[in-house]
């Protein structure tokens, strides 16, 4: 659960920003049915409390020449902090991997790829990914077609706040 209670206002206030981040106070304090002062006092303790993590412009990967996407299962030989966080580090540092999450079930790691093409994975897999740290196994699967992608978080578990 948050760090802090949220009220009906507060959901609407985070509904809308995921809707729309570039919404201004006065938009915003409009939309949720508060005066643009409370709105923004608002807004400032969602961000310090860090439930509003920031603001970001969402890209169209096919317009940005990425028109491929893999989803790619590491497993790692053994789970040894010092090689866990060379891991970590160095897929942080691989502009390509848009996430990355540590999973339960065959791999270990759960990576989300996006390239321009086949030819260009091909570099970054026997180039790069094969050759980080403790990796044992790699399996790739590639996105047919996306049907959902960076929908709203659902907020509806958070009724009942103050």
């Amino acid at each position: 659960m948050p760090s802090m209670n949220l009220d009906a206002i507060d959901r609407k206030i985070l509904a809308a920003l995921q809707r729309d981040g570039r919404l201004s106070n006065v938009e915003l304090a409009q939309e949720v049915g508060l005066s643009p002062s409370p709105c923004l006092r608002r807004v400032r303790l969602l961000e310090k409390a860090g439930i509003i993590s920031g603001y970001h412009a969402t890209l169209d990967r096919a317009g940005l020449g990425l028109g491929l996407t893999i989803f790619v299962g590491v497993k790692v030989e053994r789970h040894h902090e010092e090689e866990a966080t060379a891991f970590r580090e160095a897929v942080m540092a691989l502009p390509e991997v848009v996430s990355c999450h540590l999973v339960s079930g065959e791999a270990d790691f759960l990576l989300q790829v996006v390239v321009p093409d086949l030819a260009a994975y091909e570099r970054l897999l026997l180039g790069t990914l094969l050759k980080l740290p403790a990796v044992n196994d790699i399996r790739s699967n590639f996105a047919i077609q996306t049907v959902k992608d960076r929908a709203p978080l659902p907020l509806d578990h958070l009724s009942g706040g103050r």
